[in-house]
């Protein structure tokens, strides 16, 4: 028997949590923006439900230097760095050839997303941030630390799924967190996905040109 908790892909999590999301439906101004790559399907299914524009904040994970698939931080667009405890105790010079490295894949993802289209305007608007989970909050914390220098009426974080622990401490940075299932045997994203396969780039842009295209087309 399938685990209630578990989605079945990140569209059908999209759409329960554009369901949660309902009471954003109406307000002018909003802005939803995708942390790629897993965010864009989640974020995607939320703007065609609730009719808001769509568009990606670059946000990368910083391993252990010595071991890098072990994320020790978070590089968000902006230069933003979030570091967790125990990456806060490595000494400079390990860390900052990583973090130069992560920057620089960062451009080459602003460029190749953006296609040099600057950052939507973000003071004064509501602004939902989009992840496919939340499990340490390394990326969500770097992404609202830049986000909140430039003066969002409102933050929201949003995921189908987090760690409970990570949804309340998030709640210190945002005005709202928004996040319908939060499993107390959390362990990693993953888990609460049947198809939580790695997304190209290719179909990165794909869904980031269909939301273009939907907000072109809507009626002023």
């Amino acid at each position: 028997m399938t685990d209630p908790l578990i989605y079945r892909d990140r569209s059908e999590a999209g759409q329960v949590l554009a369901r949660a999301l309902e009471h954003y439906r109406n307000t002018d101004n909003a802005l939803v923006l995708a942390l790629p790559r897993g965010g864009v399907p989640v974020a995607y299914e939320v703007t065609r439900a609730l009719g808001i524009p769509l568009d990606v904040f670059l946000v990368r994970k910083v391993g252990h230097p010595r071991q890098r698939e072990y994320a020790i931080g978070a590089l968000a667009s902006g230069g933003a760095l979030v570091l967790e405890p125990h990456g806060e105790q490595l000494p400079g010079a390990e860390i900052d050839p990583v973090v130069q490295e992560e920057t620089l894949e960062l451009e080459r993802r602003e460029r190749l997303y953006r296609h040099e289209r600057p950052l939507p305007p973000i003071a004064g608007r509501t602004v939902i941030v989009v992840d496919d989970g939340l499990a340490t909050g390394a990326s969500m914390r770097a992404a609202l630390q830049a986000l909140r220098a430039q003066q969002p009426a409102r933050l929201v974080v949003a995921a189908p799924v987090g760690a409970p622990d990570t949804c309340r401490a998030l709640g210190a940075l945002a005005d709202e967190v928004v996040c319908p299932r939060q499993p107390e045997d959390f362990e990693a994203v993953g888990r609460w996905y049947q198809d939580f396969a790695q997304l190209s780039d290719e179909e990165v842009l794909a869904f980031l040109q269909r939301a273009l295209l939907r907000t072109a087309q809507s009626p002023s």
